[in-house]
């Protein structure tokens, strides 16, 4: 058998629900194995926030993928606030070992200042590229993003890939982080990126795609041995469901 997909998932307890949301979106319809970890601050005893600035709990711990894959292999980040629509094989199936990451070069202002939770919401260089990220652990440059490397350095460098060389890094089809209320609307992206806030939130409970993220969030609350009144009475049936 071949070895899980290694996936990365910003963790944020202020919104625990959109973890696993997002998890169960990508168990769901992959076609392989996948392992799932979490990036909670309070699981890392060699990392300590070191950043002041930032709307979510894993605004830097993201980086900490290649050190704690073992700077081995492929890996995937993803924000939480995401759900996945398609194939995650198809994704990896994306990876360029010439490359030490893959993202979507996303080149966009944005249309609202301020997002979830009353965060600040301003343009910057390469922004929400770090979003997901297809990384090449094993790519000699990312070696030297360590916990130490990552805690020293400043958002705009970590961000912005700034160890890197530009043509290390590939592109990815914008399908594969397509953000919702940002860009039009499209018939089916791969994967939706609630960036200024995910439909748990009840000012964007009604944003576009929230349809697909609510559906997702009843799959992952579902149980079958729940009774048929308590479905039925919330307009829920599994027929609906599968």
């Amino acid at each position: 058998m071949n070895q899980p997909l290694k996936i990365f998932i910003g963790y944020d307890g202020r919104e625990a629900v959109v973890y696993h949301t997002m998890v169960n979106s990508i168990i769901r319809r992959s076609s392989v194995p996948v392992s799932f970890t979490p990036l909670a601050l309070n699981n890392f005893s060699n990392y300590t926030e070191t950043h002041t600035d930032g709307s979510n709990q894993f605004i830097y711990s993201r980086f900490l993928t290649p050190y704690l894959a073992g700077y081995d292999g492929w890996a995937l980040f993803v924000d939480g606030d995401m759900v996945v629509l398609e194939d995650i094989k198809e994704l990896f199936d994306l990876c360029d070992d010439s490359k030490a990451v893959m993202v979507v070069k996303h080149d966009y202002k944005t249309k609202i200042k301020e997002k979830y939770l009353g965060s600040k919401n301003e343009d910057y260089p390469r922004k929400n590229w770090s979003s997901v990220v297809l990384w090449n652990c094993g790519h000699p440059k990312n070696r030297q993003v360590t916990p130490e490397f990552i805690m020293s350095s400043t958002g705009a460098e970590l961000h912005r890939f700034t160890w890197l060389d530009d043509d290390e890094i590939g592109e990815l089809p914008i399908e594969w982080n397509y953000l919702g209320n940002e860009y039009p609307v499209i018939a089916k992206p791969n994967l939706v990126h609630y960036t200024l806030g995910g439909p748990n939130f009840v000012e964007f409970a009604t944003c576009d795609y929230a349809a697909e993220w609510h559906r997702e969030h009843m799959l992952m609350d579902f149980s079958l041995q729940r009774n048929f009144w308590e479905w039925n009475t919330n307009g829920i049936e599994w027929d609906v469901l599968k």
